[in-house]
């Protein structure tokens, strides 16, 4: 190391009486390692033609001096903040608190993980407010956005493509909604699946509840529902409802069980169904699994210990997390710019006591012997 070396990395590591202490700057990183400001950055960016062993050394010194990149020295330098957006669009004004349901929990956890990893911070934005949603995005300068169900004409989604910015949706577009990339589940393969299950322990009549959303997931997972309906040769049974009311919920399933031609086995595509048709069914003192089969979507672990236990389907947010927002930092950075790109996640059906119908009990006589009439 050189004496200049030695000052910086004192200087660095040292405060001045009464102040906070001084942070290292770039001069600092490339005096300690004795190397240009240039190499420095390009060895901390991942750019220029560097020997491998340089800039492992400039990192190295970088990191012993607590040197972090200035924000707005990399947005002047390259033109990005290095921030990204996150919202749900689908409820626009609806006082929905999407925040409090797993699947978003999950889902915004890994994207925020999968967002640092790249050197990108996640910045989570209402999809409408009394602002239009212009001003309030454009308060925030952001480099892309993920959106979670973007509803049909999607007008967030619009408005950041008309402002050439990436988005990429948690869920498949409708029409000609300009997204980037998507990320999504199959939807359709997962209620077939589902309902064969139902069928399978034994429901003989299927209900659904579903939401009066035009978002993509609850239109693909009601369309299958009918379609197999149809295939059956079973009338649909089925009660919608405002997915962002929880109230409206529960009066649905309570609805869906006071039918005349009540269903013997429930799929609920939203969270709070499981419990809302647990409660449903005590009221009307029918037993769950041996008069009602439930299945429900959700991520939550509170299922696995209501009485009975509750059998869900996952679509796997956390996968969903981490690939939307590889999907939009390769936008961003120019990689795959080619084509849209489309990524399915599997899904799976965690199969618990509330989908499992007991096979009833049979009386085996005892042979009866050659010498009995």
């Amino acid at each position: 190391m050189t004496a200049a070396g030695k000052h910086q990395v004192s200087r660095a590591d040292t405060t001045r009486r009464g102040s906070r202490p001084v942070r290292a700057g770039i001069r600092d990183v490339a005096a300690a390692a004795g190397v240009s400001i240039t190499t420095v950055s390009d060895a901390l960016n991942g750019k220029g033609r560097l020997p491998d062993a340089t800039r492992r050394h400039v990192r190295e010194v970088a990191e012993r001096l607590g040197y972090r990149p200035s924000a707005a020295a990399r947005t002047l330098r390259t033109g990005k903040s290095g921030l990204i957006g996150l919202t749900v669009t689908t409820y626009g004004d609806e006082p929905f608190t999407f925040t409090e349901f797993a699947y978003f929990a999950e889902m915004a956890r890994a994207a925020t993980s999968a967002a640092l990893a790249r050197g990108y911070a996640l910045v989570i934005l209402p999809a409408t407010s009394r602002l239009s949603p212009v001003d309030v995005w454009s308060n925030v300068a952001l480099d892309g956005t993920v959106v979670v169900d973007p509803a049909d004409d999607d007008p967030v989604v619009r408005e950041l493509a008309r402002q050439g910015l990436p988005v990429v949706s948690d869920g498949r577009p409708a029409g000609s909604l300009p997204v980037t990339a998507w990320v999504d589940n199959d939807h359709e393969a997962a209620v077939l699946d589902i309902l064969d299950h139902l069928a399978a322990a034994g429901a003989r009549r299927i209900g659904l509840l579903t939401g009066t959303t035009t978002d993509m997931y609850t239109r693909l997972s009601t369309a299958a529902y009918l379609r197999w309906c149809a295939r059956i040769g079973q009338d649909p049974v089925l009660e919608a409802y405002p997915a962002h009311d929880p109230c409206a919920g529960a009066v649905a399933a309570d609805r869906l069980l006071a039918r005349p031609d009540r269903p013997d086995a429930v799929y609920g595509l939203f969270d709070p169904n499981g419990t809302d048709l647990l409660a449903a069914a005590r009221r009307y003192g029918l037993r769950v699994p041996d008069d009602l089969l439930l299945v429900c979507c959700s991520e939550s672990t509170v299922y696995a210990s209501t009485e009975p236990p509750v059998t869900t389907l996952s679509l796997k947010p956390r996968r969903i997390g981490t690939a939307v927002v590889q999907l939009l930092i390769d936008a961003i950075e120019g990689i795959n710019q080619d084509q849209p790109v489309e990524q399915v996640i599997p899904t799976e059906l965690i199969v618990r006591t509330s989908s499992m119908r007991r096979s009833p009990r049979t009386t085996v006589n005892p042979p009866r012997s050659s010498g009995q009439g």
